[in-house]
């Protein structure tokens, strides 16, 4: 998997923004441009060389890019690496939507919707501790016969 895929850039984007610090420094690059690895130091409660290492790691996922001006390095931030990422999220949502409308047709086509059972029901089930459990609907499609019930053998009692 090339790094340029948008699924790689993603991860990189994921693991740059799942640390707090790198999200807190992220926001002050977006909210002061071209700010540097000291002033960001002495707004947080982190080592100058704490703060170079998340600004590393924000870089290499793409999110800060660098320019120097004589001595100092100076941070930007870049939000083109924030699509891929929510591409990502869309592209994944869209997906789980449609496979839970596949199943909403599956489980409402031929008994007209799923009702839930009344108390009476039969529907309800003994336990041998003498609970009521409600059976839960399968998912076989019609015209299959349901598998043989299983019997459940009573553990002796501690004593």
């Amino acid at each position: 998997m090339s790094r340029n895929e948008p699924d790689d850039r993603a991860g990189a984007v994921f693991g740059a923004l799942s640390d707090s610090t790198r999200r807190a420094l992220l926001a002050a690059v977006a909210e002061h441009p071209a700010t540097t690895a000291t002033e960001l130091a002495a707004q947080l409660p982190i080592s100058r060389q704490a703060v170079l290492k998340h600004l590393n790691a924000l870089t290499a996922a793409g999110l800060l890019e660098r320019t120097r001006s004589g001595r100092e390095v100076c941070y930007r931030f870049t939000p083109a690496p924030l699509s891929d990422a929510v591409d990502w999220m869309t592209a994944v949502g869209a997906e789980w939507d449609e496979r839970l409308a596949v199943l909403r047709r599956q489980l409402g086509a031929g008994t007209g919707g799923i009702k839930a059972p009344r108390s009476g029901d039969a529907d309800e089930v003994t336990t041998s501790a003498g609970s009521r459990d409600k059976a839960r609907p399968s998912l076989r499609s019609a015209g299959t016969p349901a598998p043989p019930p299983t019997r459940r053998r009573s553990s002796p009692a501690a004593g």
